[in-house]
């Protein structure tokens, strides 16, 4: 396998060569245009094309949007021909019992030698993303071409940064990806939810009254930006995994006014601090789940230096009703986790984070069912995995039923639940964005058993036959199905 891509350059002329790109030269507005055209191109087929604004109103930096919102372009970004070859790559690669110490020994993953002594990210002398320094009076977020996206939202957002932090207690650098609120030339919000490593590392800092050194990133190399998006098993480096995906490792490069390290092919860096005493109302926001979430309380971002590339690109998303880029993404993080799920929960067959449901709001699975009430223990298996405790409702159907085919699984629910016996229902955390949940981020969940019923699980009649034709008389229609004169 070779090498992925250094930079977003790169990714920008492969993307090109592909025929995935469309370079527009008319002048358009960072302020809701660029989100009208991009949502209308999302919402074609497959995901329309990325799209490259090279002349946004009165701003000398260009914008990329939608550069990852296919299958094919999720797939280019970490390095495979496709999403389920790349996701067999990676699961191989999570099943990993931790990072070896010794990175001269290989591993076996898929019949290939991986040499992981060159997966590790390595710290470089100098980088593209320092080329230019500013500080002081020249620090000014609104020089960068950031969105505006929805009518009603607060103001511009930066919607895919990749916010670089360390555990105070252990040092551990985690890389997230949460939208901040600009304020004004030096302030944004970060709306980093309270289950996120950012959040964490930033109470630890709140606790000792102290302020936290962050680094935002925009516009990494995708292999690194999709890191970022993914939610890791604990303890397991972005930028090692984002090295897995290229093959190579990430050149980080130190930041030159706090203490942390970024990649250096970055386009831009924003380094400073959150101070988790200084909380300040963020958003509305026009999110993922179709509407706006409200105005609540977070910590602010201050900017203490911008540094980036002489002629940069911005790299950015919106999101709002689906599809939208983000759902291809989502896709490519559920195609990625199944093998793993399917190792703590054997039973599983099939997943699917319906678009509707917008990742946290519902989950479809089918099971080989074995034993009765076995849907219920599924359920509740999943509520106990990481990020997909936070689903609000979880389907579970047999194994007959496509998880995909949305009308399937919609007849399998319809036709196959007694409402009293097999709606279930817990209380837990959500996600914050559950603007439902009677209070920010505890609510109720709900389990939908599809499956068909035993007897050992409270069903007294025999359970009815599905509607299938024979095999012999759809392979005698299929041989004269030409001479009938039927049209396709």
């Amino acid at each position: 396998m070779g090498k992925g891509f250094k930079n977003l350059t790169e990714f920008i002329a492969a993307l090109e060569k592909a025929g995935e790109l469309i370079r527009i030269q008319r002048v358009v507005n960072a302020e809701l245009e660029i989100t009208e055209i991009t949502d209308r191109v999302s919402k074609s087929p497959n995901g329309g094309k990325a799209l490259l604004f090279e002349n946004v109103r009165g701003f000398k930096m260009p914008v990329l949007i939608n550069a990852f919102g296919s299958y094919k372009r999720m797939a280019m970004a970490m390095g495979a021909a496709d999403i389920e070859g790349a996701a067999h790559r990676i699961s191989a690669f999570l099943e990993l019992k931790g990072v070896p110490k010794d990175f001269s020994g290989k591993v076996k993953l898929l019949g290939q030698l991986i040499d992981l002594s060159h997966i590790p990210p390595k710290i470089v002398s100098s980088g593209a993303c320092q080329e230019i320094v500013l500080t002081g009076d020249d620090v000014d977020l609104t020089k960068i071409p950031i969105l505006k996206c929805w009518p009603k939202d607060g103001g511009p957002f930066i919607t895919l940064p990749t916010v670089f932090t360390k555990d105070p207690e252990t040092g551990i650098r985690n890389a997230g990806v949460y939208r901040m609120h600009v304020y004004d030339k030096k302030t944004t919000g970060m709306h980093w939810q309270t289950q996120k490593d950012g959040a964490i590392h930033s109470d630890k800092m709140r606790r000792r009254s102290k302020k936290l050194e962050v680094a935002v990133v925009i516009g990494a190399d995708p292999a690194t930006v999709f890191s970022g998006i993914v939610p890791l098993p604990y303890g397991v480096d972005e930028l090692f995994f984002s090295g897995f995906l290229r093959n190579a490792p990430v050149e980080l490069i130190k930041c030159k006014t706090i203490d942390l390290e970024v990649p250096a092919e970055s386009e831009i860096v924003l380094e400073g601090y959150v101070d988790p005493a200084d909380m300040r109302e963020e958003g509305p926001f026009g999110d993922h789940t179709g509407v706006y979430t409200p105005i609540e309380l977070f910590p602010a971002f201050h900017v203490k230096c911008i540094t980036m590339r002489k002629n940069p690109v911005y790299l950015t998303t919106i999101v709002g009703k689906p599809p939208m880029e983000d759902y291809y993404m989502g896709k490519a993080i559920e195609r990625t986790f199944l093998p793993i799920l399917k190792k703590q929960i054997p039973e599983l067959v099939d997943m699917n984070f319906p678009m509707e449901g917008t990742f946290n709001n519902a989950v479809i699975v089918s099971l080989d069912k074995q034993y009765p009430h076995q849907a219920k223990k599924v359920a509740h298996a999943i509520w106990g995995l990481g990020q997909l405790s936070f689903t609000k409702v979880v389907i579970v159907v047999d194994k007959t039923v496509d998880v995909h085919d949305i009308s399937a699984v919609t007849l399998a629910v319809f036709n196959n639940i007694d409402p009293k016996r097999d709606i279930f229902f817990v209380e837990g955390p959500v996600d914050t964005l559950n603007h439902a949940a009677p209070v920010r981020d505890f609510g109720s969940k709900a389990g939908i058993d599809a499956t068909a019923k035993w007897k050992e699980e409270g069903y007294t009649r025999v359970w009815p036959d599905e509607i299938e034709m024979d095999v012999e008389t759809k392979k005698k229609v299929d041989g004269m199905w030409k001479e009938l004169g039927i049209a396709e």
